[in-house]
């Protein structure tokens, strides 16, 4: 199995990007381009070929490129974010994207943030949030489904995305956040608990057999660790001032026989 990461790099504005739930402050912007880039090694190191996608005049937050598409082993379905401010991104992510999948998009009025899709095997938990709209996630579905894809929504209510709350560390394992979003939603899944003392450390990035994890939440990470978990923690201190994680960075492409388009 080929693995790509679609990449993007920091654009020296992203201090004055949108922010939703947390205070602005002062983002060390040569530090977050040394951050990013060991993200891009914890990557590599995982398997993936990088491809980077420069940034542009204008696109703050475009470093978190996952808000701009979800990609499926079938499709790559192009968001429309629900920031006006960041809707220019997504023309550059399309340009790269349409080499990999064939693509549709969502359209007005719908407005969906790729950080508020969780996709487990065939099923798509779709964050109904600040960013996503009913709208949006009903055109996915519509999309998804001629794929064999469920789309199942969740409200948000004291988060910036779904993958704020809950994101996947295992196969059949979610890390989440009970304080932000029910437990109920995710039927059988097993669920593992983040500290109770770090409400931010329920994001981490399963690629392949390894956890891609922040240094931030120490206690959650312990716990991680006492799982059998592969984990690679990375410092991403800066990116998480302008309300990153680690799975807003990248767009993972999993190539298990799929023909890439000319």
């Amino acid at each position: 199995m080929m693995l790509t990461a679609i990449t993007r790099d920091i654009n020296t504005a992203i201090g004055s990007g949108e922010l939703t739930f947390l205070p602005r402050s002062m983002i060390d912007i040569e530090l977050a381009i040394q951050q990013h880039q060991q993200y891009q090694s914890a990557l590599s190191s995982l398997g993936c070929e990088i491809v980077t996608i420069p940034t542009e005049p204008g696109l703050s937050d475009s470093v978190f490129i996952e808000d701009n598409a979800i990609v499926l082993d079938e499709i790559a379905v192009l968001c429309r974010p629900g920031a006006v401010s960041r809707r220019p991104e997504v023309t550059g992510v399309e340009a790269v994207l349409k080499k990999y999948r064939k693509l549709a998009s969502i359209q007005p009025p719908g407005t969906l943030d790729g950080g508020d899709l969780l996709r487990i095997g065939k099923v798509i938990y779709a964050g109904l949030s600040t960013r996503s709209n009913h709208s949006g996630i009903g055109q996915l579905r519509d999309i998804v489904s001629n794929h064999g894809y469920s789309v199942s929504t969740v409200e948000t209510t004291k988060c910036l995305h779904l993958k704020s709350a809950v994101s996947q560390i295992a196969p059949d394992t979610l890390l989440i956040n009970p304080d932000w979003i029910s437990k109920s939603a995710f039927g059988e899944l097993r669920l593992i608990e983040v500290d109770g003392g770090e409400a931010h450390a329920a994001n981490a990035l399963l690629v392949g057999q390894g956890l891609i994890y922040p240094t931030s939440f120490p206690r959650t990470l312990e716990n991680l660790k006492n799982l059998s978990i592969d984990l690679v923690p990375v410092d991403v201190s800066e990116l998480q001032k302008a309300e990153g994680a680690v799975t807003c960075c990248s767009l993972i492409i999993q190539e298990c026989g799929v023909t890439r388009n000319s």
